[in-house]
């Protein structure tokens, strides 16, 4: 969208709002808002008005003369305003017409990896694992309802009082929640997870110590040999980002099918095709969800599936696609350690309606998945793969795990990270025989424990 199209829209919209009644938030109830310059508020209208007469400039050119505009109107005002001042009341400016208001620096800030916005004057980011509150904030509820409707608009998506809830994503694929009143009793609330510009891969999770050199050679083994691969872990604990790192192994020349709720996965491959669910219309109807995603893409002849978040009913179907001859397929679900994840699976299939017994599940799971990835996000911010676990079969009602792989945590040092090591368990992994037909080749200084 163009920047005097959005201006035309934005102006719209502030001069319906003395017509539409605020939410009434415990943020506005609670708190009195920050003070904002009333030079701001003149200059931001001034602008607008000015460059809504540039009909035919490009974005380029209203870009170049924003400041040309901005110092005549401080030259006309009069007020004693320093240099700095001046240049800031600006920046906010910019920032409300081309980008999304003040948060716009910390979507720019490539240390800041989420942003949270608690209604209008509470503004927190995530800075190296940290969370941190920020001198930021909104003018008011309707300020940040702007801004949600800025991001969602060029989606298709929509939010009001009918549907108060939306998933979206930015332009560089950040992954963005918004709930607004009544179900957010604090004022408009946004999440947003900014996602590296450049995707991050395997060797720099090594580096950043997410895992070992031997662990990261062992999946990537393990995705060249089309095991089927889940990723779990809790909220924020990085499962996106490895799953991202995971699928760059997966060799150029095969179809890659991905399927999201929000696309966010950012794969290299030359033949990959997107699917992105869609929530109802307005009358309540046409929504496609993750489970009819999947069983379209099993018409689409697909070498690879890779399901962003497994976290309803389609774990049925995605269990039924890997059990018959959709090796290689890669999934994420939310769980706090690899038997958790195959009751969460257990769970999900029954979810789907099916009357099914129990043995009969545990029988699809443990011929499905051949690897389990344990991700976790530990107290001092730093995320670790703390499980690397081996799915064996049956035995009697169980399924038998072993682990290939973990993270022991030995303490805390001075600068308050913990300290702690990725050490095998010793074990050969019963999957070594089928590596080695695909040309994987194990070291045994891999796998032996140290005493």
């Amino acid at each position: 969208m163009s920047l005097l199209k959005r201006l035309n829209e934005q102006d719209k919209s502030e001069a319906a709002t003395p017509d539409v009644m605020p939410f009434k938030s415990m943020a506005t109830v609670k708190r009195e808002p920050p003070k904002e310059p009333d030079v701001k508020l003149r200059l931001q209208k001034y602008l607008v008005e000015e460059l809504q007469k540039q009909t035919e400039a490009t974005d380029e050119e209203t870009a170049q003369l924003i400041p040309k505009l901005a110092e005549s109107f401080f030259a006309e005002v009069g007020e004693r305003l320093t240099f700095e001042t001046k240049n800031e009341i600006l920046k906010n400016v910019v920032h409300d017409l081309t980008g999304y208001g003040p948060i716009t620096p910390f979507l720019s800030d490539p240390d800041v990896s989420e942003v949270m916005v608690n209604g209008p004057y509470q503004i927190y980011v995530e800075k190296k694992g940290r969370l941190l509150k920020t001198n930021a904030f909104f003018r008011d509820d309707e300020h940040v309802l702007q801004v949600i409707e800025r991001i969602v608009a060029p989606l298709g998506r929509r939010i009001d009082e009918s549907m108060p809830m939306v998933d979206a994503r930015l332009p560089d694929g950040s992954r963005v929640n918004a709930i607004i009143p009544p179900l957010a009793l604090n004022g408009p609330t946004i999440t947003i997870r900014k996602f590296s510009q450049k995707p991050l891969q395997i060797d720099d999770l090594v580096g950043f110590g997410t895992l070992s050199e031997e662990m990261a050679r062992f999946l990537e083994g393990c995705v060249k040999s089309r095991f089927n691969i889940m990723i779990s872990g809790g909220t924020g604990s990085g499962k996106t980002t490895f799953l991202n790192a995971l699928s760059s192994f997966i060799p150029n020349d095969e179809r890659i099918i991905t399927i999201e709720d929000a696309a966010e996965l950012q794969l290299s491959q030359e033949h990959v095709v997107s699917l992105e669910t869609r929530p109802p219309n307005i009358e309540g109807k046409g929504a496609i969800t993750i489970r009819d995603l999947v069983r379209n893409s099993l018409r689409m002849r697909p070498e690879r599936i890779v399901i962003g978040e497994v976290r309803s009913a389609e774990a049925l179907d995605m269990l039924q696609a890997m059990n018959t001859g959709h090796d290689g397929s890669l999934a994420t679900g939310h769980a706090n350690s690899p038997r958790d994840m195959l009751s969460r699976l257990e769970t999900m299939v029954l979810m789907a309606g099916m009357d099914l017994p129990v043995r009969a599940i545990r029988e699809q799971i443990a011929g499905a998945i051949d690897l389990i990835i344990q991700q976790s996000r530990m107290k001092d911010g730093n995320r670790k793969i703390t499980h690397i676990t081996e799915v064996l079969g049956m035995e009697g009602e169980t399924i038998v795990l072993q682990d290939l792989f973990v993270y022991q945590q030995t303490g805390i040092n001075s600068e308050g990270k913990i300290a702690g090591k990725f050490t095998p368990t010793g074990i050969r992994p019963h999957c070594a025989d089928r590596l080695e037909q695909f040309g994987v080749q194990l070291s045994s200084e891999w796998f032996r424990e140290e005493w």
